[in-house]
């Protein structure tokens, strides 16, 4: 994508600062809308390469401004996070997830919130380590030695097996595949609801639309399955599902949660709790194998551990397999922009966003940012490391006030978030992460198959276009 060679300064100003930012200008109505749907990162990234920290352009018939530097986003995300809702694209992923954590706004999400968290806390996710790893080792026994296999689905059934177990307990490990890819019919008709009047196109008979409603259908069933079972049961298990069913919210109305309630928490987990650590195993994998000095550093680490299948007591044995997902996480951020709309005319720096205006904070654009990071292209997890800049599970160095060979302070990274609305499960993701990659890492190494072209998909979460054969190989 040629860069916009006419970019302008619009000269309205409003109380000594311009109203609109710096940015380029379409050729055609809907020039930006076509061009960011067809390669939303590259745009993006070329956008601030060129115009700066704060760039508007127009798309899907409205203002869009890009923030990229980390002081603005932590003034969205935490300072002035009040002053923004969600963006228009999870608006329409309501279609999909209802009025779920990801989507939800006010005091109803800050409820669900409350309801949901208990299953989060950190005793509770070390007690699903156990199933972690072992449903690592039970796909990775799977496998057979030269066997060409697509990780990205691989990781996605693995994942979305571990969510079934570990929220629901449930063990949906046989249908994950048949789940996975209604989930992934799903998630491709994103960019459909997000183009202009995307509403109303969903209600028409489009192909699209059609394998959207066949695929939300697919999933409903599951779901709805799920809490008729436990209803009828009326048993506590433990796990995410029974306590929503038993949760009743002291601080607010004191009520529970309806079955329709309850299946939009379930499908946002679904969806958030598997696809984005899939995608970033998918990532990790790929990145490894293109990078053997630091995959051979890997094995040793995992080797140390004896063949023993990991548990939550070794985590602290494995600071850089830790580190090699947070590397992989911020080169290929499986959240890779975050939206927001302005609730208000907002000042930020010397301007003013208006009202209404889409706001974007690109975890792809900053995280590669070189006035952020060291060689920032490059794959190098020991930047994550002591003496490398900090713990990418606590994000930050209190002594150096730097982290990962980055010098832009704690927003320079944020693959999970950040504010009230940070991700509930960024603890799980963590731990289900570093377990599983040392479990298959502890008997395989993966190699991409020989002229294979590997392109990112930037659609809700980053995925690998077209899926990604790679080769497994014994150890």
């Amino acid at each position: 994508m040629a860069a916009h060679p006419a970019g302008r300064e619009r000269t309205a100003r409003e109380g000594g600062r311009a109203i609109l930012s710096t940015g380029p200008r379409q050729r055609f109505p809907g020039e930006f809308t076509i061009t960011a749907a067809r390669d939303p990162l590259t745009f993006l990234t070329r956008a601030a390469q060129r115009y700066g920290d704060v760039v508007q352009f127009s798309l899907g018939g409205g203002r869009a401004v890009l923030l990229a530097h980390p002081d603005d986003i932590r003034d969205v995300l935490v300072t002035s996070g009040r002053l923004f809702h969600k963006g228009r694209g999870l608006q329409r992923a309501r279609l999909l997830l209802g009025e779920g954590l990801l989507t939800s706004e006010g005091e109803f999400h800050l409820r669900q919130r409350r309801l949901a968290s208990p299953a989060f806390h950190r005793a509770r996710v070390e007690s699903y380590a156990d199933t972690m790893a072992a449903y690592a080792r039970r796909r990775a026994e799977s496998w057979r030695d030269g066997a060409t296999l697509d990780i990205s689905r691989e990781m996605a059934a693995y994942t979305l097996a571990v969510v079934g177990k570990t929220l629901f307990d449930a063990d949906i490990e046989r249908e994950a595949h048949e789940i996975g890819d209604a989930l992934t019919a799903s998630i491709a008709a994103f960019n459909f609801m997000t183009l202009p009047m995307g509403e109303l196109l969903m209600r028409l008979p489009f192909p699209a639309v059609r394998r959207f409603e066949r695929a939300r259908d697919r999933l409903d069933a599951t779901i709805y399955r799920m809490i008729a079972e436990r209803r009828a049961s009326g048993e506590d298990r433990g796990d995410l599902l029974s306590m929503l069913l038993l949760a009743q919210d002291t601080e607010g109305d004191g009520g529970g949660m309806t079955d329709v309630q309850l299946r939009d928490e379930a499908m946002t987990l679904l969806l958030a709790g598997h696809e984005t650590t899939a995608n970033a195993l998918a990532w990790t994998f790929l990145l490894l194998s293109r990078n053997p000095e630091a995959e051979s550093k890997l094995h040793a680490e995992v080797d140390a551990l004896g063949g023993a299948l990991p548990a939550a007591a070794d985590l602290s044995r494995l600071p850089f397999t830790r580190a090699a997902i947070a590397e992989s996480m911020r080169l290929f951020p499986p959240a890779w922009v975050i939206g927001r709309t302005a609730l208000v005319d907002y000042p930020v720096r010397d301007r003013v966003i208006r009202k209404g205006s889409l706001v974007l904070l690109s975890q792809w654009v900053t995280h590669r940012d070189p006035r952020w990071w060291d060689d920032a292209e490059a794959f190098k997890p020991e930047r994550w490391l002591a003496g490398g800049g900090g713990d990418p599970g606590k994000q930050g160095n209190a002594e150096t006030g730097r982290f990962g060979g980055q010098r832009g302070g704690r927003f320079a990274y944020f693959p999970f978030g950040a504010g009230t609305r940070v991700c509930i499960g960024e603890q799980f993701a963590w731990m289900e992460a570093t377990l599983a990659l040392a479990t298959f890492a502890q008997r395989w190494r993966l190699r991409l198959v020989p002229g294979r072209v590997v392109e990112p998909q930037a659609i809700i979460t980053l995925r690998v276009r077209h899926g990604l054969p790679m080769t497994v190989q014994a150890r």
